[in-house]
This record gives C-alpha cells, structure tokens and sequence, in this order.
C-alpha cells in the first residue's frame, strides 16, 4: 500500500505542551513518505508534555520491528505484542522519570503500523484514528479511553476511584481521559492505566482513500463523518487538508491544543503516473 502524509498542528492561548508525529519506514534507509509495496512503515501521534515519549519511544519500536521484520516467519511475537510491550515499557520508564522529579505530566499516544496490506491501530487515551473506505464511509480506527465509558468506568470504581464532572469527566476530578502514558499520581492509584487497544484492519478490503489521526481537539469540534467529509473534498491542498482542518477547528471555538495527520493512500498505478 503506498501513500503520502502531511500533518498540521497548532496551540491555542495555552502554549504549554509540546504536540508531534513522527513517521519512518522500518525497512528502509530513508524516511520516505512514499511507501513501496509489501514495506511496513510505522505513523505515531504524540500530544502534550510528550518530550520523553518523542525521544524513546519512536526509536524503540522501529528497532523492535525492524528485528521482528528480519525473522517475522519464526518469531513467537506479533505486530500487536510488540506494540503492546513497547508502549508498556516506556510508559514504566515515563513513572520511573516522573516520580523522581515530581512531575505530573502525561500524554496521549496513537500508533498506526502499515505492513504489506493490513493496517494495525494502537491507542492510549483519546486521541483518534478514522478512516475513509472507498465508499467514502468513515471507519473508526480507535475507541477514546474516557472516564464516562461504562468499561472505564467500572474499572475506576473497582480500582477504589472515581470519576466527577468538571466540564467534562474526569477521573478523581483530574484527568479527563482514562488511560494515558506517564500522569504518575494517579497511576499509582491505578485509576489511570497506560493498556493500549489494539485494532488491525484489511486494507484490500476497505480500500482506503485517506485517513485522519488527530488529537482530541479536532474531535472535540467534528464528527468523524464531518471530518472525512471535510477532508475529502480539500485533499488537493497542499497538506490534503490537514492545516483547513485545524483552523476550522478553532474558528468552530475549540478551546482544546490541536494536531492533525492526515495520509493519503495511493494505488500503484497511479503512482507511478505521477
């Protein structure tokens, strides 16, 4: 599956926090936004106080892939168990870092690994992933981790927390997301866990045209109809409408930070007209 990927970010009045994406071919010496067939690249979307997470984590699952890659047929390990291990690991490094420095921060973390023709999801917190099939149906890639989800909510309670309103829910009136990476005091509580849902997905079979991965802002402004829609019809723009969106989301009155990617698949025959 080939595509091309832009992405978009922007602050708001908070200019705390730090928002990114980061992209790399794993089987490849480039960085090349122009993947070649039966190739695994892996897409990662990382939002607020998300420096450690920028420095380890990318580096750490293109290493550990790369390696399942080279003995994939003999290995005991799969795509999902390696992100799952990784995401893990690096959030008890996160804690390790934190607690010593007395640092709350936290972050939400979204993984998209393409490899030969499945597409396979990994999230943390409420960040979101959606798709754009060939019928222009929007197809979600991931399920946000918020307080107010029964499961979520049930699993606070049994954990001896609880959740309150606040403008929006929050759990010990605090986090307004369920699962997160780093955010130490109420991991430790064990209110708050860093488990990732992991979703893989056919891409010969839903033929996608695009899809969009975007931090909580963007959807806190549009529906994932609206925003497939939105973007389909901009993507001829330069950042196939990755930057419209994010503006749009601010003049809709989002008060929230907001980064956006936006990728673009191609077939093979058009891209080798171009």
């Amino acid at each position: 599956m080939r595509y091309e990927c832009h992405s978009a970010g922007g602050l708001t009045a908070e200019k705390s926090g730090y928002h990114g994406a980061f992209r790399v071919q794993l089987n490849s010496s480039t960085n090349s936004m122009n993947d070649k067939p039966n190739s695994s690249s892996l897409i990662l979307l990382y939002l607020t106080a998300a420096e450690y997470v920028k420095s380890r984590l990318p580096e750490a699952l293109k290493q550990h892939l790369q390696d399942y890659e080279k003995d994939k047929e003999n290995s005991v390990l799969s795509y999902q168990t390696i992100l799952e291990q990784q995401i893990l690991s690096i959030d008890r490094e996160m804690l390790e870092k934190l607690t010593v420095s007395y640092d709350e921060a936290g972050t939400t973390c979204l993984i998209a690994l393409l490899s030969d023709k499945d597409l396979t999801v990994a999230n943390v917190g409420d960040s979101r992933g959606v798709l754009c099939d060939k019928d222009g149906n929007a197809i979600p890639l991931s399920h946000d981790h918020k307080p107010y989800q029964l499961k979520e909510r049930k699993r606070i309670k049994r954990a001896g927390g609880f959740i309150s309103f606040n403008g929006s829910w929050r759990v010990q009136g605090i986090l307004a997301m369920s699962r997160s990476l780093g955010d130490y005091p109420l991991k430790n509580l064990n209110v708050v866990i860093p488990d990732p849902d992991i979703l893989t997905f056919d891409l010969d079979k839903l033929q996608p045209e695009f899809m969009i991965l975007a931090s909580d802002g963007l959807w806190d402004a549009f529906s994932n109809e609206e925003a497939v829609r939105f973007i389909k019809e901009r993507l001829d723009e330069p950042h196939f409408g990755a930057k419209s969106i994010v503006l749009q989301s601010f003049y809709r009155g989002c008060p929230d930070n907001i980064t956006v990617m936006v990728v673009k698949f191609r077939n093979s025959s058009k891209t080798e007209e171009q």
